[in-house]
């Protein structure tokens, strides 16, 4: 199994899972190019589960669903997207907490984990 590298990579990976299952596509368990320690379907519990904890809010979901569909995260250096990077930077913290612990994510790969 290969862990994603971070909590953006996870998501970005379950968005394009999400849109090719709407376009027709059977996801079948260990297709892909790297097996997965995870399914789509992992993801999303996980974001209901902060969302219902009060860990993730209306604004998270709505950032993370429209730079999710971009396949790119807010760029903070472009004036109306550096709000949204803001939200986006707090959502992908508290998601990449709770995927490291579900072993998802692999912490020493996280690009949180290389900032001193």
């Amino acid at each position: 199994m290969v862990p994603f590298a971070s909590a953006e990579a996870a998501w970005f990976w379950f968005v394009q899972s999400q849109m090719a299952r709407a376009e027709g596509a059977k996801i079948v368990a260990g297709a892909g190019l790297y097996p997965r320690p995870c399914e789509p379907v992992d993801i999303c519990r996980e974001v209901e589960r902060l969302y219902r904890g009060r860990r993730l809010v209306i604004d998270h979901i709505k950032v993370m669903r429209h730079y999710g569909m971009r396949m790119m995260s807010p760029d903070p250096r472009r004036p109306k997207e550096a709000r949204a990077h803001h939200v986006w930077v707090g959502a992908m913290k508290r998601l990449e907490d709770a995927l490291v612990l579900k072993g998802i994510v692999d912490s020493s790969l996280s690009w949180r984990a290389n900032c001193v």
